[in-house]
């Protein structure tokens, strides 16, 4: 879908488009347009921000989409107002739409009413045999009437970025799994140099002279060898610590020995979504030339059950010189993570570390596709992304982490046991695993599972991979930077 930004004209001047006029609840009160009259006087249509319908105005139609109440009016409320368009335009056929809206700020606004209707327009394509064979109507152009055109256009460019950033992620975990595989994942993050990002692949060599056993251990089962991605951007001072952003990319879990059931296995291709997300927000960051150092490493491996593959019962050493005894070979994320998460820390001594995993379905239990799992040693921190979240919508729920849940994890043969004792508080241990890994640093882990793919659509993401955590982080990375 293309994105235009016109200069404002009267909405029944149009030929070849649909006007779309977007009315807070407070303007529709006032309106005596024609379209706006009939929608209320036949639809009760108030302005309220789960309303849109389609009314004649002659031989035309008119889109009259309700943006809620003003005060209430910011900027994920504007996003949905895009998404709710396009929804509208698409159920329609209609090919295009020209947004009308007025504001003290609209040139901003419909920038942000732009982006939530790019979001919105989404679609996974790649696969059908040709593209008419993908029946789903699409909207061609919308455009948004704007009072100041470069305006709109200044405020749109990095949520254009972040956007074609967002769709780059959802692609990545889209993907089948005989198509990224460790290997062919790593190597397209090598094509991001020429975005401006360093990027250095570690093949199973470099990783068993690191002494990454715990990582090593998970992929060995596999014909495809485990691969370890660093990206780096520098875009701040030289020689200033960076931020880290650490990602899980398991490109497909069976579960290993400790196989999974069969029944919707094939949505284990979507195991790799930490990684994914670490990729495209360096490559966001890049693109809008972050004035902040950043580095983003993520651990590739495929989870396979074979003649040698990892056992139950095994013990392997970790990077860090810890030992781990494998209780489930299925609770393999935090395998990788642990060895990725120590070579961040020891290698860029970074201001804090993020991970992101799809790690635990017991954090679908607790928070289903709603909220991603927040686990942290430092508030500060944690209050951040919080904060974060809730301006972008990508929201983190805190949940705890302690010494009682330490003890947990204990083993009796080794430092610790991949798995928590009992059946409770499974993405709680899962974090106090990872914790083990990064020292006295601060750190968050945000636990995915729920919230990185969509079994319907909503108004942020179609169904599907959904890119949580591109917008989140690239709102932490931006209060960092000078």
């Amino acid at each position: 879908m293309k994105i235009n930004f016109t200069k404002a004209t009267d909405f029944s001047a149009l030929k070849n488009s649909v006007a779309v006029l977007v009315l807070t609840e407070e303007q529709t009160k006032k309106s005596n347009l024609k379209p706006v009259k009939f929608a209320k006087e036949n639809f009760e249509f108030s302005g309220k921000a789960n309303q849109s319908f389609l009314v004649s105005q002659g031989e035309k139609l008119v889109a009259v989409v309700g943006a809620g109440a003003e005060k209430k009016l910011d900027e994920i409320a504007l996003n949905k107002v895009g998404s709710r368009i396009v929804a509208l335009l698409n159920s329609a056929k209609i090919k295009n739409g020209s947004i009308f809206f007025e504001s003290k700020t609209a040139a901003a606004d419909l920038a942000k009413i732009a982006f939530g209707a790019v979001l919105q327009s989404y679609r996974f394509n790649k696969y059908f045999e040709n593209k008419k064979k993908d029946k789903e109507f699409k909207i061609e152009i919308l455009s948004a009437m704007t009072p100041d055109v470069s305006k709109s256009e200044k405020e749109y460019a990095p949520l254009k970025i972040l956007a074609d950033n967002i769709f780059f992620v959802r692609d990545l975990v889209s993907e089948p799994s005989n198509i990224l595989n460790p290997e062919s994942y790593a190597a397209i993050c090598k094509t991001l140099s020429k975005e401006g990002l360093e990027v250095q692949v570690f093949g199973e060599a470099e990783m068993k002279k690191l002494g990454m056993g715990s990582l090593l251990g998970v992929g060995q089962g596999s014909e495809k060898e485990s691969q370890m991605v660093i990206l780096q951007w520098n875009g701040g001072k030289k020689g200033e610590a960076p931020l880290a952003f650490v990602g899980k990319g398991v490109t497909f879990d069976t579960g290993g020995i400790s196989i999974k059931p069969a029944n919707n296995m094939e949505d284990m291709k979507t195991d790799m979504a930490g990684s994914a997300v670490v990729v495209g927000l360096l490559r966001n960051l890049a693109q809008r030339k972050a004035k902040v150092n950043v580095v983003g490493a993520i651990g590739l491996v495929e989870n396979m059950p074979s003649g040698t593959a990892q056992r139950p019962g095994d013990v392997v050493r970790s990077m860090s010189g810890q030992t781990i005894e494998i209780i489930n070979t299925d609770a393999e994320g935090r395998l990788v993570l642990a060895d990725v998460l120590h070579y961040t820390n020891t290698k860029f001594k970074p201001k804090f570390i993020v991970d992101l995993a799809t790690l635990t379905g017991a954090i679908i239990v607790a928070l289903a596709d709603v909220y991603a799992g927040l686990f942290s040693n430092d508030d500060d921190l944690s209050k951040k992304i919080e904060s974060c979240g809730a301006k972008t919508g990508e929201r983190a729920w805190r949940l705890p982490i302690g010494e009682e849940y330490d003890e947990m994890i204990n083993s009796d043969i080794a430092d610790m046991k991949n798995v928590g004792s009992g059946r409770g508080a499974g993405s709680i241990t899962a974090a106090q695993f990872l914790k083990r890994f990064v020292g006295e640093t601060k750190w968050a882990h945000l636990d995915i599972a729920g919230v990185a793919w969509k079994g319907k659509g909503d108004a942020m993401a179609v169904k599907g991979a959904s890119g949580y955590g591109v917008r989140l982080l690239n709102e932490l990375v931006k209060t960092y930077e000078k």
